[in-house]
């Protein structure tokens, strides 16, 4: 038998009368990788407190190292061994690599002096137990997504650390980012140390797990190997129904005139000239590794790179967006990758969110009409399955994949034929997930909306697009039938990439 370095026995919590844990059994052995599964709302992000000290159980037990925590605080789960990665990484940007790496040993050694020559030589020892070569003199702020990460679990590896929990770690990564990570997180297995790794992509659950615990609603509804797995069981187990795998079918006219023509698109050492068309009720996804200028091509269509050269048309009529204003006017729209720092207003109400794209129309002279913006936003709540109980809520107390709801609704309110979705279902759950989805199809065959999907989520290309483009070094190297190729078929092709 493994030992345990983890126990919740009966663990319950509840919030305002709202059971978020219902008597929860869970053990995380020592030196296991273990996934925790289930779709926002289920008790995952609750029972990671619960083991890392911040929420304290309502009933039941939490044991650590085979000892009872009745009263567990951070600052004991941390002496006991426990680490949390956030999704956030709990990183300082304005401070040096170096700088984030020795802070925790510095204030745990209380010294009332800093030597410097001291603080780069902790951050050298910590990035060396990883492998990996980050400079030390580098803003964290500037650092790329993954970069940050490794930061985060060098930080965490300088501890006396017998458990890693990360949360959400691939959210922003790129296919060759989680190849990397996937072996860092094994030669942790390799020192001991268990890992617990909460997604909701199953793929990597399956991939990375040697166990897998699946909550819904608080309970604890599945646990067994990862052999015993697989990604429609444990969508089953999530989700409590089967998700739809239908492929989406375009049947529009193929020799009609496009809705979007691109001939000869291209942004100065970025993008090469580039051609392609998209349908009216078309969805067609971009593909391609990290660098290969995707997102530089959508924002160039949407006005965000005037330097852009090459032919813009909408229906056969020329345009030339050179600013967000103009692209909007042409009927073009574009949902960003990442929606916390590009797309919402965290801290402002639905309807405000709603509405920023379109204040122009809702305006009286300098009065806003707040009557319209309130109907306005009802009606895209309704249309958008946002689950709130009112619009004034503020859009960082919604779960991410109603925020994305919000981010796309608030784009549809412009009325355009063309929308560009940069990662449309980025650290959403599968049931929000499959929503989306279906709304995304809905907007393509009811309004005729082209659609252009960039994603790295490749089962999410094949199934919902028409074609596939694959973008390499700035230029569209092939196009895909999305019914004559599968996801491992497109993961071999953007591997050959490399």
């Amino acid at each position: 038998m493994p030992d345990a370095f983890i126990e919740l026995r009966q663990a319950t919590k509840r919030f305002a009368g709202v059971l978020a844990l219902d008597k929860i059994d869970f053990t995380l052995n020592a030196g296991e990788i273990h996934c925790l599964a289930g779709e926002n709302g289920s008790g995952k992000s609750t029972l990671i407190k619960l083991i890392a000290g911040v929420y304290r159980a309502d009933g039941g037990e939490v044991r650590i190292g085979g000892r009872a925590r009745p009263h567990l605080t951070p600052k004991e789960a941390i002496a006991a061994g426990v680490q949390v990665i956030y999704q956030d990484f709990s990183l300082f940007p304005n401070l040096k690599v170096a700088e984030n790496l020795a802070l925790n040993t510095l204030l745990h050694e209380n010294r009332k002096t800093v030597a410097w020559s001291r603080v780069r030589e902790l951050g050298r020892q910590a990035l060396a137990r990883l492998g990996i070569d980050i400079d030390l003199d580098a803003e964290v702020g500037s650092l790329s997504t993954a970069q940050r990460q490794l930061v985060a679990i060098a930080r965490a590896l300088m501890a006396d650390v017998r458990l890693i929990i990360m949360d959400e770690p691939t959210t922003a990564l790129t296919g060759r980012e989680v190849d990397a990570l996937f072996k860092i997180v094994r030669d942790i297995q390799a020192k001991g140390i268990a890992v617990l790794f909460v997604s909701h992509k199953m793929r990597e659950m399956l991939e990375i797990s040697e166990r897998i615990t699946v909550f819904r609603n608080g309970r604890k509804v599945a646990e067994g190997p990862t052999a015993e797995f697989d990604e429609a069981s444990i969508t089953r187990h999530m989700t409590g129904r089967d998700i739809d795998q239908s492929a989406f079918e375009w049947t529009g006219d193929t020799m009609a005139m496009p809705r979007l023509e691109v001939e000869g698109l291209a942004v100065p050492g970025i993008v090469e000239p580039t051609s392609f068309a998209i349908q009216a009720g078309e969805i067609v996804g971009l593909a391609g590794l990290l660098g290969a200028g995707r997102t530089e091509l959508a924002t160039a269509l949407f006005g965000m790179r005037p330097d852009h050269e090459g032919e813009i048309r909408i229906d056969g009529v020329k345009v030339n967006p050179r600013s967000v204003e103009e692209a909007i006017e042409a009927g073009i729209a574009y949902v960003p990758e990442d929606r916390l720092t590009e797309g919402l207003f965290l801290t402002q109400s639905i309807e405000r969110n709603f509405c920023a794209s379109i204040l122009d129309r809702l305006t009286r002279g300098l009065l806003l009409q707040s009557g319209q913006i309130r109907e306005a936003s009802l009606k895209t709540v309704d249309e958008m399955q946002v689950a709130t109980p009112d619009v004034v809520r503020p859009v960082i107390q919604l779960s991410g994949g109603n925020a994305q709801r919000v981010l796309i609704g608030r784009w549809l309110l412009t009325g355009p034929k063309i929308l560009i979705l940069n990662g449309p279902t980025v650290g959403v759950d599968v049931g929000s997930k499959e929503l989306i989805h279906k709304q995304l199809r809905a907007l393509a065959r009811e309004r005729g909306l082209s659609i252009l999907m960039i994603s790295d989520d490749l089962p999410e290309l094949v199934h919902n697009s028409n074609r596939i483009l694959l973008m390499h070094k700035g230029a569209i190297v092939e196009t895909l039938a999305s019914a004559s190729v599968n996801e491992d078929q497109l993961a071999a092709k953007l591997k050959a990439l490399r």
